[in-house]
């Protein structure tokens, strides 16, 4: 199946309500797992969290790495309002920072982070390499990088099912973006490629789930 984009942007304010009561327990519980699993249970200094949304998973680092500090990036005002809204809910507004903007435009002042992650933001990416160079831009030699995304089904009809295994209970508007976002996913070949662009092919990719893939090791 060919990919399909989709928008880079979730600026819709009943997007971002959805996405900040959605329940992503069971893939963002696995995203800190396995990132423990790879860099053992400490990481310290500077983290940068690209493409945060509603930073959940931003909070679940920030509480499974305390010394850690973190900036989140998005470039949706609607999911940063919520995001900040979580962070103060759970009394890390001293170790996390959230930034309105464009990875690829974005202006901070660190950019010597000792860990880059990022979640679910490739697959809006129509231009990749983005990420890619983003994440060489900002890591120190030797930082962690550990990046989790979706992958594009074979057919529509497996996205489908897809949606029905895993979002059956959630609202209609989070199983249509669920739906476009595996269509819009990248397989492993073509990130495996995008690597090679970037001179990252010394990453590994990893399938950890029937719908996720993993780019995870050292810069």
């Amino acid at each position: 199946m060919q990919r399909i984009p989709e928008t880079e942007l979730m600026e819709d304010e009943a997007q971002a309500l959805a996405y900040a009561r959605a329940d992503f327990n069971e893939p963002h519980s696995m995203f800190i797992h396995l990132v423990q699993q790879t860099f053992g249970d400490y990481l310290g200094g500077t983290a940068l969290d690209l493409g945060c949304g509603t930073a959940d998973i931003t909070v679940r680092f920030s509480r499974a790495y305390p010394q850690c500090q973190l900036d989140g990036i998005d470039g949706s005002k609607n999911m940063l309002r919520y995001g900040h809204e979580f962070i103060t809910k759970h009394g890390l507004s001293g170790q996390i920072n959230l930034v309105q903007g464009y990875i690829s435009d974005m202006l901070l002042n660190n950019h010597h982070y000792n860990v880059v992650i990022s979640n679910s933001l490739l697959h809006h990416l129509n231009d990749p390499m983005v990420l890619w160079e983003t994440i060489k831009e900002y890591a120190k030699p030797a930082a962690a990088i550990f990046v989790m995304d979706l992958l594009r089904p074979e057919s529509e009809e497996q996205a489908k099912d897809l949606v029905a295994e895993n979002a059956s209970n959630e609202p209609e508007i989070l199983k249509r973006d669920f739906y476009n976002s595996l269509l819009a996913a990248y397989r492993t070949d073509e990130v495996k490629d995008q690597l090679g662009r970037a001179g990252l092919e010394h990453l590994a990719i990893k399938v950890v789930s029937d719908r996720h893939f993993v780019v995870a090791g050292h810069l």
